[in-house]
């Protein structure tokens, strides 16, 4: 990543390189919701999947908020006095698409492989019916991993969150702007619980969402309890 864009998201700066446009980024997460809103319900619509529809709004609608937190955080992290190491590890350590990768990988893998072993009626199948149109499944994959991208930046926000809020301390403006970040990742992680009720016959994956959520809760209010007792 050249240093334009080392102290912002990779999605920061995805936008901020696409050559001869400028895009407001309040303007990109309303594109970002539209085209892929309009692209799920073309194809809900041609191939007569209801259920997908449902499914697929709601990953877009996380997939934007996500977008937007990532934009807040940035926004709020950037605009304090805080120590490089922090913005370094936080923005240019890429570790969110290394997480992102790893959590598409293993989806994949479950999806394809290990639950077409262990149940008659796959996830795929009950939003797609037993032939599911290629078209379709491209773009739930492409979703997924928009989903995936965000969910491993906020695990590495409240991660980071975390490590910052244990070895330093801030002024009381710095703390309460470093305290709305973590909020909003919070706020991420919960929105994330809309897709429970779709994996109600899925319990692996049931368990590993409810558990990510779990988790990014714990550990991000343990930074917020730490920043507090400064």
């Amino acid at each position: 990543m050249s240093s334009q864009y080392s102290d912002s998201w990779v999605y920061e700066g995805i936008i901020g390189a696409l050559p001869g446009i400028e895009v407001n980024p309040y303007v990109a997460l309303l594109l970002q919701f539209l085209l892929f809103e309009a692209a799920v319900l073309a194809l809900a619509l041609v191939y007569s999947l209801p259920e997908a529809a449902v499914a697929g709004t709601v990953a877009v609608l996380v997939a934007t908020a996500g977008s937007a937190e990532l934009l807040r955080i940035g926004t709020l992290v950037r605009g304090q006095d805080v120590p490089e190491s922090y913005r370094r590890l936080l923005f240019s350590s890429n570790i969110e698409v290394v997480l992102a990768v790893l959590s598409f990988i293993a989806l994949i893998t479950y999806l394809f492989v290990f639950d077409p072993q262990q149940t008659e009626t796959t996830l795929i199948e009950s939003l797609f019916g037993p032939d599911a149109p290629v078209l379709a499944v491209y773009l739930m994959l492409l979703i997924l991993w928009d989903v995936c991208y965000r969910i491993g930046a906020g695990w590495w926000a409240s991660v980071a969150a975390l490590w910052r809020s244990v070895r330093y301390s801030f002024d009381g403006e710095t703390r309460r702007q470093l305290r709305r970040a973590d909020i909003d990742t919070i706020l991420f992680g919960l929105l994330q619980l809309a897709f429970l009720p779709f994996l109600v016959g899925q319990p692996i994956l049931f368990v590993v969402v409810a558990g990510h959520v779990i988790a990014v809760v714990l550990v991000t209010g343990t930074s917020i309890l730490l920043l507090s007792r400064q």
